[in-house]
């Protein structure tokens, strides 16, 4: 009697327990996800908190989805981070070296729960970095939509990625609209993008503003569709490369490239230049247009090209709407 009373407490019990183990498998499963990336897949449990960035776009897009990074890269200006992003960080951040050479021994120090890089970067530490943390290898450092999904995807803030991304392009175009409706049979411009360094200037085929500017309506000038970053002007005799319908410069204020700058935008050439003869060269913040590379260093960049072109900037203003 005592036997068949107990069998059927005894199914019970054992149904419970594997629904208990069922239950947990799911949870643990649902937990842990596998996140694809420029060099693999990563597998991240929960939502990480203690996150490594090891360039200055990720450092960027982690600041922008509200997560506070342990351990960052210093920056190149403005050390030891940029102005634009210093003020976000948490006060006992780690500084753990250049992105070309980081600390890979302090970043194991920091026990991160994720660590984020670029491939152009940090291919070639990968491996180590993966045996670390879960890493995530952004493919290129200046497509910070991409790096701001998958760091959304990798810490659960999927839903604020979007809501990011959402906003920014709702200010593209607006951007778009009153720059067509403002210059008219003018728009859309060709437009380079020039950086002059102590001996050389460089002219920009692919990087973090030429993206942008991309994203923004901007065209091309002929003879700067190529591959690669762009071009190397040793000589002031290859000036009329830049020409374009408007010219963007950024540079340091290094004396050397102040003198280099000088010197070749007196020269005859420069003066022929088409953005030139229209008043169309804009001189524009180093960092923001050339070393950010995140989602915040975009809307700065954008906020400038609002002033430059005497846009009314509408999301701005908290006004709303698309032109």
């Amino acid at each position: 009697m005592i036997l068949m009373h107990f069998l059927p407490t005894c199914r019970r019990f054992t149904a419970l327990m594997l629904l208990s183990i069922c239950l947990t498998l799911a949870a643990h499963a649902e937990a842990t996800r596998s996140v694809g990336h420029a060099l693999g897949e990563a597998r991240i449990e929960g939502q990480p908190q203690r996150i490594v960035t090891l360039y200055q776009g990720a450092t960027d897009s982690a600041l922008a989805l509200g997560l506070e990074p342990v351990g960052v890269v210093e920056s190149w200006l403005e050390r030891p981070m940029y102005r634009y992003l210093r003020d976000e960080l948490p006060a006992d951040v780690r500084y753990l070296g250049l992105e070309t050479q980081p600390d890979l021994e302090a970043v194991a120090g920091l026990a991160p729960e994720l660590i984020v890089g670029a491939r152009y970067r940090h291919a070639g530490v990968y491996p180590l970095l993966s045996r670390i943390a879960p890493t995530l290898i952004a493919d290129t450092a200046h497509d910070f939509e991409a790096m701001l999904e998958l760091m959304g995807g990798a810490t659960g803030r999927e839903d604020e990625a979007q809501a990011l991304l959402a906003d920014w392009r709702a200010r593209v175009a607006d951007f778009r609209c009153r720059a067509e409706a403002h210059l008219g049979d003018a728009w859309p411009q060709r437009v380079s993008v020039v950086s002059f360094r102590g001996d050389h200037a460089r002219l920009y085929y692919d990087g973090f503003a030429r993206h942008t500017l991309d994203q923004l309506g901007f065209l091309r000038p002929e003879g700067q569709q190529g591959n690669g970053w762009g071009i190397k002007l040793v000589s002031r005799e290859t000036l009329p490369a830049l020409d374009a319908d408007a010219i963007f410069v950024f540079m340091s204020d290094d004396a050397a490239v102040v003198e280099l700058h000088r010197e070749w935008t007196a020269h005859p050439l420069w003066r022929r230049l088409e953005a030139v003869q229209r008043e169309r060269v804009y001189y524009v913040d180093p960092v923001i247009w050339n070393m950010g590379a995140g989602i915040l260093a975009a809307h700065r960049l954008l906020d400038e090209l609002y002033d430059h072109y005497e846009l009314h900037d509408a999301g701005r203003q908290g006004e709303g709407g698309i032109c």
